[in-house]
């Protein structure tokens, strides 16, 4: 590879950090109770900032799409398969992502880091091994209050510096690149049934994994179930033997549901889990949400036929309720797909060797845009960003683990032109 591909250590840290604290400070969660496409009106203020960004830095066919999704092209300069690099712009509704306050904590010493706006908070390397391996590096977290939004706002950020890299130095050798950002998808709607065609990538991948050395082909398959609890409302004063209440009965599911054996909390490695999400409602009706998901599809159906089972037998325990159980799809393990061919995955192993990083891969215990992409036909492995303790108060980021995954990119885009 060529100087140009493969630039000092350094040369990307001042345009990620720069970048990756502008996109954090914008709002942009998405919203599973929102019918629109995007979810959340706020998302475009990062969608459009992304068309002006990549308009200025030279990209060509710049769209925002009906649907929501931010697509570009980097031009080809040498011959070999179109490749798509995606990120999304949402950040998760888990917790509270607005107004957040990116703060740099330059040449971290390897010590506790506090926040300003949450005295008690503490991010400490004993509880967070990965942090005590950063000393030394630019540290990005939020102030306190908010979550980060590293996720992915730093995949964001690592394929800009890629695109504005490779536009600025038109005599490196890559193939035609396809860009995408999307949004929605923490809420399992990232990818439209239109995305795959307009995309136009043989392969792509998505920049939305963790630790350095992560190139991630295996995730989650994942259901969602709504679970619909309608009592009999009357005013309590005379309520005897007359009111049903709602409360009781999503209580009653709860307490069935196994609780020491297969919630999040309670599962590793290849553990599948049901975990509730959220709970809405009053005496007269409720509404419970769960995600349900496991590596493998006979172990996900079991999950779901669990949760009909306990609704069934807490319906019949109390027939005067209306009790309704709604499971549908929501992704499917990518290694499904991706084992029958592993080019894009070795691909992407050997441009993190090429640059002194040993390739880990790990079963995702979530899933990304390339779950649904690589079912949909175009496959799309995962690579790492850097990003940490994420969909809290604690996410974290480190500066130089995000140059480690935009030297990724560029190597695996100039290995794709050597095809």
């Amino acid at each position: 590879m060529s100087e140009e591909m493969t630039p000092a250590a350094g040369t990307f840290d001042r345009e990620l950090e720069e970048r990756l604290v502008r996109y954090a400070a914008i709002d942009s969660q998405s919203d599973a109770d929102s019918p629109a496409q995007p979810s959340t009106e706020i998302q475009f203020g990062m969608l459009k900032l992304l068309v002006e960004e990549l308009t200025e830095i030279g990209a060509a066919d710049v769209t925002l799409t009906d649907y929501g999704a931010v697509l570009a092209t980097v031009p080809g300069t040498a011959e070999g398969p179109t490749v798509g690099l995606l990120a999304h712009v949402d950040t998760t509704p888990q917790f509270n992502a607005t107004g957040v306050k990116p703060r740099v904590i330059r040449g971290y010493n390897g010590g506790e880091i506090t926040y300003p706006d949450n005295p008690s908070l503490v991010l400490s390397p004993d509880d967070f091994p990965y942090l005590a391996e950063k000393q030394g590096h630019d540290i990005i977290t939020a102030s306190g209050t908010t979550l980060l939004g590293a996720d992915d706002k730093a995949g964001v950020a690592i394929i800009m510096t890629a695109a504005r890299h490779l536009l600025a130095n038109p005599g490196i050798p890559h193939p035609t690149l396809r860009i995408a950002f999307t949004p929605d998808e923490e809420i399992g709607r990232g990818v439209d049934e239109r995305l795959p065609a307009d995309l136009g990538a043989d392969f792509a991948y998505t920049f939305d994994g963790a630790k350095v050395g992560e190139i991630e082909y295996e995730s989650f398959s994942a259901d969602f179930a709504e679970i619909t609890v309608t009592g009999v409302s009357i005013h309590p004063g005379t309520a005897k033997d007359k009111l049903v209440n709602a409360i009781h009965l999503v209580s009653k599911i709860m307490q069935a549901l196994p609780q020491a054996t297969m919630t999040p909390e309670t599962t590793e490695d290849r553990d599948g889990f049901i975990h509730a999400v959220e709970m809405s409602g009053g005496a007269a009706r409720m509404v419970l949400r769960l995600i349900l998901r496991d590596f493998e599809l006979d172990g996900l159906e079991a999950k779901g036929a669990l949760v009909r089972q306990v609704c069934e037998a807490v319906q019949a325990g109390e027939p005067r309720a209306t009790i309704d159980c709604a499971i549908r799809p929501q992704y499917r393990n990518m290694r499904y797909w991706l084992e029958k061919d592993m080019t894009p995955v070795e691909l992407a192993r050997n441009a993190a060797r090429s640059l002194g990083i040993e390739p880990v891969s790990v079963p995702i215990r979530g899933g990304t845009d390339g779950s649904r992409l690589t079912e949909m036909g175009v496959p799309t492995p995962n690579v790492f960003t850097g990003m940490q303790c994420i969909h809290g108060p604690l996410e974290w980021i480190s500066v130089q683990d995000m140059a480690k995954a935009t030297g990724v990119c560029l190597a695996l885009a100039a290995l794709a032109a050597d095809r």
